[in-house]
């Protein structure tokens, strides 16, 4: 096997595939990349047998083959390395690596025990814009729980229907939910579970194209775009019916803006450090939210923001840390607006725009 190829195509390769790695197996194998030099091209290809990644790149082979080399410190040397031409020249169970005024010499495995790379027959598939359902992604999946005991609730619920992208995620203590409406994508409803790690690591993938395919198979979901398919497992099970803990209507509703809600929050929860609560005190009369924390060992913090109110006077706790993601999650410009029943119901933050954006988290104790 040898081949030519230029460090920066080959460092982003490598930054695609490394996602695939298995970090701390006890088979070598998986935590190796497999390299195939063939018809002018590199495949590389990355498993932990959970996901599977295969990425390929063009290069100048001289002569075809294939390897199986510890991608740790592939990785490590290609990062090292000028912009320059990189050759590759394996024989037996060693790889040498060639750039510029450096040299390595690299022990190798074999290639014949590399698993395979999935074969599939997809049951559903879908074509969306990568960008959009990027963002989407961005908003939701810190939401999802990180309880092995419950898997379902690892993932994030992706829906296509009527024109319309929705994802949902829940850990149970809170639920996000973000649709957008898009151009015909499919005639037929589009429904899959994706483990939110999974779903976020594909759509930060460099080389994304405009739009990224989808596809579902009995216990796989497959990720294809540009030269790249990304294989994961698919979560099965049956997703929480969250439409259920949606009430009709509320008590109380409050319009915030983003900006200045966040710099109050983040002043008031400097004091909740043992207890991650702040509660939220509305005035509809007085047009005022009250922002308050406390803990016997600091004291205590409050805080007074300006807002538009509806209903009636309330008062409720909730954990800062979920607030905090649902402020960074919502469009800072189009505000937020929080929807209220009563002290130990769930409080829903609400926002409209591209992307349309629902957050409800349930209550602390006060």
């Amino acid at each position: 096997m040898k081949f030519t190829v230029s460090q920066a195509a080959l460092a982003k390769a490598l930054l695609v595939v490394t996602k695939g790695m298995a970090t701390n197996s006890t088979l070598p194998i998986l935590s190796g990349i497999y390299i195939r030099a063939h018809e002018g091209a590199l495949e590389f290809q990355t498993t932990n047998l959970t996901i599977s990644i295969r990425h390929k790149i063009a290069a100048n082979v001289e002569e075809e083959g294939a390897t199986v080399v510890s991608g740790k410190i592939l990785t490590n040397i290609v990062k090292t390395l000028p912009d320059a031409a990189v050759t590759f020249e394996g024989f037996d169970r060693l790889v040498t690596i060639t750039c510029d005024k450096s040299h390595f010499k690299l022990n190798t495995l074999d290639p014949s025990d590399f698993p395979e790379f999935p074969e599939f027959s997809f049951d559903r598939s879908i074509e969306l814009p990568s960008e959009l359902l990027g963002e989407m992604v961005d908003k939701v999946y810190k939401v999802t729980s990180k309880d092995t005991s419950r898997p379902i609730l690892g993932g994030v619920l992706l829906t296509v229907e009527e024109n319309v992208i929705r994802l949902v995620a829940t850990d149970s203590y809170r639920l996000a939910v973000c649709d957008s409406t898009v151009s015909a994508v499919t005639d037929e409803p589009f429904r899959a579970i994706v483990p939110g790690a999974t779903f976020h690591d594909v759509l930060s993938l460099p080389g994304m194209t405009e739009t990224i395919f989808v596809g579902t198979t009995a216990n796989q979901i497959v990720f294809s775009f540009g030269n790249t398919t990304y294989v994961s497992r698919k979560i099965e099970g049956n997703f929480p019916n969250y439409k259920q803990l949606l009430p009709a209507s509320c008590a109380t509703s409050v319009k915030i803006d983003v900006e200045q809600f966040s710099a109050a929050l983040r002043r008031v929860s400097v004091i909740a450090l043992a207890n991650p609560s702040v509660r939220f005190d509305i005035d509809p009369d007085g047009k005022l939210m009250r922002l308050s924390a406390s803990s016997p060992d600091q004291g205590e913090s409050t805080e007074y923001l300006n807002v538009e109110v509806e209903g009636d006077p309330i008062a409720i706790a909730l954990n800062y840390h979920y607030v905090f993601d649902c402020v960074n999650a919502a469009p800072q410009k189009s505000g937020l607006t929080l929807e209220l029943q009563s002290a130990v119901q769930p409080g829903i933050f609400k926002a409209y725009d591209k992307i349309n954006y629902l957050y409800l988290l349930m209550p602390v104790r006060m």
